[in-house]
């Protein structure tokens, strides 16, 4: 019962209007860089990065409990894609 509950709860906030997003392309190199930034601002829900062709590769949700030791590992496989891509699109989606 309380799994129907919370998958209602998580319907209505991915529906609701109090989020936006905003998308920044840039170099492989400057990736890691980015996503820091964004963590440490901490009003993102979610960080979303993308290929040359707009195709999702990787999806963190950011909680606002999420940091050090918790992010690290994110962090690193951040980093071993940035390796990977060239350019690339993250797409933050932040709290209005």
């Amino acid at each position: 019962m309380a799994n129907a509950k919370n998958k209602q709860k998580q319907e209505k906030c991915e529906n609701c209007s109090e989020e936006f997003s905003k998308e920044f392309k840039l170099s492989g190199e400057k990736l890691v860089k980015k996503v820091k930034e964004l963590i440490k601002e901490g009003n993102a829900r979610k960080i979303i990065i993308k290929n040359e062709k707009g195709k999702a590769i990787m999806e963190i949700p950011v909680t606002v409990g999420a940091v050090g030791v918790v992010l690290a590992p994110v962090l690193a496989a951040v980093g071993a894609l940035a390796a990977l891509v060239t350019e690339c699109t993250i797409e933050v989606v932040k709290k209005k």
